[in-house]
């Protein structure tokens, strides 16, 4: 009488692959980029690339935008030139008494011609900076006077540093400092009271300050977008297994 043969135990199906399953690559080497990854990392270079050219259109545009609200007032747009004049309202003080009128008889129109021409004579800043010109002394320009001598003069400096950008070393930070000084002693004089300030000064302190943290920031930036070329851009190998 033979033995009956041993029961067999049925093969258990293999695990299902879920949506949690982590794949594993060999020993030693890198997941290959998702599609995802690799876009992410083209944009990191593209931008650290291009840098300068987007920060000198970025500092064009924003200069060149709070023009328009005058040309804009001049052509019977009072909404859209409104709407500059408000997102600016809230990066600048917008005060008359500093700030350029265009197609008004001067362009940088003092107190006596800003009353006579309907400006408050309130000594509330918030309602002085209400006022944006008339037909008689001109449109207000959406940007102070200094602050264009700032921002145009960081435009022109990073056009000349894309010139010379391999030959310029950043400022030294205590010379930095000194084109500083001007700067401060016209602001916060007129600031206290203690004396008042015109276009020229504005103009001139305010282009000393662009130039002098162009000359000190950008050279810095340049070797940190080099360092992200050359940390994204080298070979990615694998260790060995």
């Amino acid at each position: 009488m033979t033995n009956p043969p041993p029961a067999s135990h049925p093969t258990e199906p293999p695990a299902p692959v879920t949506a949690t399953t982590v794949p594993r690559t060999p020993a030693g080497q890198p997941a290959a980029p998702t599609s995802f990854s690799r876009t992410a990392n083209g944009i990191v270079v593209w931008v650290a690339r291009h840098w300068l050219a987007l920060f000198n259109t970025a500092w064009a545009l924003y200069v060149i935008t709070p023009f328009l609200a005058p040309l804009l007032m001049r052509a019977g747009m009072p909404g859209a030139a409104q709407v500059i004049y408000t997102v600016y309202s809230f990066l600048c003080h917008q005060l008359p008494t500093h700030s350029y009128f265009l197609f008004g008889a001067q362009l940088a129109p003092q107190t006596p011609e800003l009353v006579a021409g309907g400006m408050t004579t309130s000594g509330n800043l918030f309602e002085l900076r209400e006022f944006i010109g008339n037909a008689e002394v001109g449109w207000k320009v959406a940007l102070c006077e200094r602050d264009v001598a700032i921002y145009a003069t960081v435009f022109a400096t990073g056009l000349l540093y894309a010139l010379l950008r391999s030959r310029v070393r950043p400022l030294p930070f205590k010379i930095y400092l000194l084109f500083l000084i001007p700067i401060g002693i016209d602001g916060v004089t007129q600031l206290f009271g203690w004396r008042e300030s015109n276009w020229w000064l504005r103009t001139l302190t305010g282009a000393l300050f662009g130039f002098a943290s162009v000359w000190f920031a950008y050279p810095y930036v340049e070797e940190a977008m080099q360092d992200v070329l050359d940390e994204e851009l080298q070979p990615r190998t694998g260790a060995p297994g």
